[in-house]
């Protein structure tokens, strides 16, 4: 392969995120070309540079490329970076493997689960990859904010693959002086971390939406945690991941910010909304609420207790009242804190 500074990196997905990552890219100087899906949102991509829809009052670079064509975007890259909703990557990874090179490298910075299968997205990737060429995929995850990274305020992620040399690839090409990328070789914790972070967050935006304090999102967070990591240990997580960035890391980052589309989902709950007019009214996906049925599932068959997952399935999907929710949480049977 070409050195790491030649790559040519392709970026699917073009949400805050996805335009925030690209954007990072191209400034580098690397030839960067960003997959867009919406039609509408290319054409302003294209006429004015600026991310309107997801990442707003942003000039991009000038040297980032738009298109809606997922065989341009992929064909002839070096890199390519999947920052795409997870219920709609096993289609596109699926069309984007006919035309991408055999030995380029991948990498998701998604987050969460698929519902059917529920499998991560490194788990999609080795059923879809030819020769399950796993080495040659990465995740990044951490606690970022597209909008913060956008304006250059100092951030961190970890960049994680079962092959050390991926994992650092991907770390060269991404870090800058503001965006500083660790190493793991644990995927499935550094996925697990990202994904289930997701639901605590929208478990956070209840609570506060409730009118409850700093006591009361301290102990949901500190108990979530447990819970992630119970659930990572049965999947096969390094404990140790969870104490890091796309732990602890991205947990507090997503449970204390409105900046976080999943705690304003919980807000908006808490408060009295419902998901389904939440959901009408959101450009974004928020990942939290399809990756709680995927936890939920997970849950009960590996024989999991995770007591706020399962609170936060019933308040999403069995309308139960937020504030009884949280009355059985508290009012469950007395334990040690450790087990």
């Amino acid at each position: 392969m070409n050195s790491v500074r030649d790559y040519r990196i392709g970026v699917i997905g073009a949400g805050s995120w996805g335009t925030a990552l690209a954007n990072m890219l191209a400034e580098k100087g690397y030839s960067v070309t960003l997959w867009v899906y919406e039609r509408e949102l290319l054409e302003l991509l294209l006429q004015g540079r600026c991310n309107t829809w997801y990442l707003p009052e942003r000039a991009l670079d000038e040297r980032l490329e738009f298109t809606g064509d997922l065989n341009r975007a992929v064909a002839d890259k070096q890199v390519l970076l999947w920052v795409t909703p997870v219920k709609v990557f096993r289609e596109l990874f699926a069309r984007a493997l006919q035309a991408v090179d055999p030995s380029g490298i991948h990498a998701s910075a998604s987050k969460g689960i698929e519902i059917q299968s529920l499998k991560t997205i490194s788990q999609i990737a080795r059923e879809l990859m030819p020769g399950c060429a796993l080495d040659r995929f990465a995740v990044v995850s951490g606690p970022s904010f597209a909008q913060e990274v956008a304006l250059k305020m100092p951030s961190a992620v970890v960049s994680a693959s079962c092959s050390e040399d991926t994992a650092r690839t991907v770390q060269s090409v991404l870090a800058t002086h503001y965006f500083r990328t660790y190493t793991s070789t644990d995927v499935p914790g550094v996925e697990l971390g990202g994904a289930l972070k997701n639901v605590m967050a929208i478990a956070a935006g209840i609570v506060a939406g409730l009118g409850f304090g700093a006591n009361t999102r301290a102990a949901l967070i500190t108990r979530g945690l447990a819970e992630i990591m119970r659930l990572g240990a049965a999947l096969g997580a390094d404990p140790l991941t969870f104490s890091g960035l796309s732990g602890i890391g991205d947990l507090l980052l997503t449970c204390t910010s409105t900046q976080s589309r999943n705690y304003t989902v919980g807000l908006e709950i808490g408060r009295g909304a419902r998901l389904e007019e939440i959901m009408k009214n959101m450009k974004m996906v928020a990942e939290g609420v399809y990756t709680a049925q995927s936890a939920h599932a997970l849950a009960d068959k590996h024989g999991i207790d995770m007591p706020i997952v399962r609170e936060i399935y019933a308040v999403l999907f069995d309308d139960k009242p937020p504030r009884r929710a949280l009355e059985d949480l508290m009012g469950r049977d007395l334990k040690q804190e450790t087990r």
